[in-house]
């Protein structure tokens, strides 16, 4: 099925501070499906060779290795657009109501909740992404050893980026405590915030980029950057949203003092 390639959200905006203001926030066959794009000679040769169209050249040489409409990747992309809507949708639903937290008994219960729920929907994430790509063909120049070892320090790297920015964060920091009151008292600034920003949501990515270049699968490396842009939109989403929360948050206590 393949690994579980996030954690859940990612909730860089934990690491505040209510005396500093915000910190940014930040699982087949061979040779392509037409053989219209295995000429390698696609961007006219070499010796013609015009570098302001080399990259949409590359770009229609790994399409050509997709099937947009094949239903595994349907599902994965699906998949990967769901997750970020769903835990977005239902934490600011939780946020306005308090629902969750009355229906559970405590905010850190309800939390637990979609918690577990966010890593269900990953699992399913990760499962869909790699029944894509082995549907579907392999690319031949990355079938070898050395891609292979590229896309695995990618995974390891992406690993370690999603496991430390759970460890730093904690479940709640990771999986919205914040919208359910649940708030950090100071910002997070130890490894790996101290060196990247949004590091959970980036480390995914590396993760499923690691994924796709070990099995030299051009659905992969497509289908990462879906994951990508997802993110980027769901950073943009997310970022003004908790800096409200942090800023009431603030200002309340600057009134009891």
């Amino acid at each position: 099925m393949g690994p579980v390639l996030a954690v859940g959200s990612c909730r860089e905006a934990r690491a505040w501070s209510l005396q500093g203001g915000p910190r940014p926030m930040g699982p087949g066959r061979a040779g392509p499906m037409r053989s219209s794009v295995a000429a390698p000679d696609c961007c006219g040769g070499l010796g013609n060779l015009d570098f302001r169209k080399a990259d949409l050249c590359v770009m229609t040489r790994l399409l050509g290795y997709v099937d947009p409409s094949e239903p595994h990747f349907v599902a994965a992309v699906l998949t990967i657009a769901f997750n970020p809507l769903f835990w977005n949708v239902v934490a600011r639903w939780e946020h306005k109501t308090r629902k969750l937290s009355r229906a559970f008994g405590s905010p850190h219960l309800a939390c637990y909740t979609l918690g577990g729920a966010i890593l269900l929907l990953n699992v399913l994430r990760s499962h869909c992404f790699t029944q894509a790509m082995l549907s579907q063909p392999r690319m031949q120049s990355l079938d070898n050893p050395l891609a292979y070892r590229v896309g695995l320090a990618l995974l390891g790297v992406g690993g370690v980026f999603v496991l430390s920015s759970f460890l730093a964060l904690g479940f709640t920091g990771t999986f919205l405590g914040d919208y359910f009151g649940i708030l950090k008292e100071a910002r997070v600034t130890t490894f790996p915030f101290s060196i990247l920003d949004n590091p959970m949501y980036w480390g995914s990515t590396a993760n499923y980029l690691g994924w796709a270049i070990m099995h030299a699968s051009p659905t992969g490396l497509l289908l990462t950057t879906v994951v990508a842009l997802i993110y980027t939109v769901a950073i943009l989403y997310e970022e003004p949203f908790t800096a409200e929360i942090y800023r009431q948050k603030a200002s309340q206590a600057h009134k009891r003092s």
